[in-house]
């Protein structure tokens, strides 16, 4: 394969199997690895409606998608917003494939020790929390073999995001996964941080609720940022893949 577009497999592949090679082969093939953002939102940019149901607006071809790049990932990463809301497993079970380390980015130490991430000892988990933010050390997790917590210096978001990715590739973790929610996902996004996006948009119309992707404000068009994209058909969603390095 060269770049994003040039590949050839022996035997012919169906066009559903050259289709789905064609949107990860990007992901497996860079490399430098991947730093790659996923998110489903409706026509209209919605990921919720105003009172935060979500369930489901993508149907199960994209939510597959999902659990394909989880298994293809070495980390999946998500806010502490997204953990307290949805007490989300992070692993991979509609496709075959490892499960990718767990990581949870808590500046602030806020997430009880409930959550499933700190309990379910399916797969390892890396909590991520500021120096400090947690008066006894974490000491009510230290129980769980396969969680790790780490203290991690917070600066503005963007440095906070660089910050994340840093570690993680000095660990070892090529290949990550920004999975959510919609805030850590702008914040990676606005620092650079993505090298792709997946945006998986579903056809309807919410018409209000919380929006999927927020970033600084700009002027005119010309700031807008025009990544490379290409299209592909999942079911009824439609997945945008969005080329952020080089774009202009």
């Amino acid at each position: 394969m060269t770049g994003d577009a040039t590949w050839r497999a022996d035997p012919e592949l169906d066009a559903d199997s050259a289709d789905l090679l064609d949107a990860l082969l990007p992901i497996l093939c860079a490399p430098a690895g991947c730093v790659i953002g996923q998110l489903g939102q409706s026509l209209d940019g919605r990921i919720a409606t105003r009172t935060g149901h979500s369930h489901y607006i993508n149907g199960i071809a994209a939510r597959t998608h999902l659990h394909r790049l989880r298994a293809l990932a070495d980390a999946v990463v998500v806010g502490a917003g997204t953990v307290a809301a949805d007490d989300p497993a992070l692993t991979v079970r509609h496709v075959p494939g490892p499960h990718p380390l767990r990581v949870v980015i808590d500046p602030k130490g806020r997430l009880a020790e409930h959550h499933r991430l700190f309990t379910d000892g399916e797969a390892r988990t890396l909590h991520l929390v500021a120096p400090g933010a947690l008066p006894d050390g974490g000491a009510a997790h230290r129980h769980a073999a396969h969680l790790q917590r780490e203290e991690l210096a917070v600066a503005p978001d963007g440095a906070l995001a660089r910050a994340v990715i840093v570690r993680l590739r000095e660990a070892g973790f090529r290949r990550v996964l920004i999975e959510g929610g919609s805030t850590t996902l702008s914040h990676f996004l606005a620092a650079d941080g993505l090298d792709r996006l997946h945006l998986l948009v579903a056809p309807l119309l919410i018409g209000s609720g919380k929006t999927g992707l927020n970033l600084p404000p700009i002027d005119t068009l010309g700031d807008a940022r025009r990544p490379t994209c290409r299209r592909f058909s999942l079911g009824a969603d439609t997945l945008f893949d969005l080329a952020l390095r080089g774009e202009r």
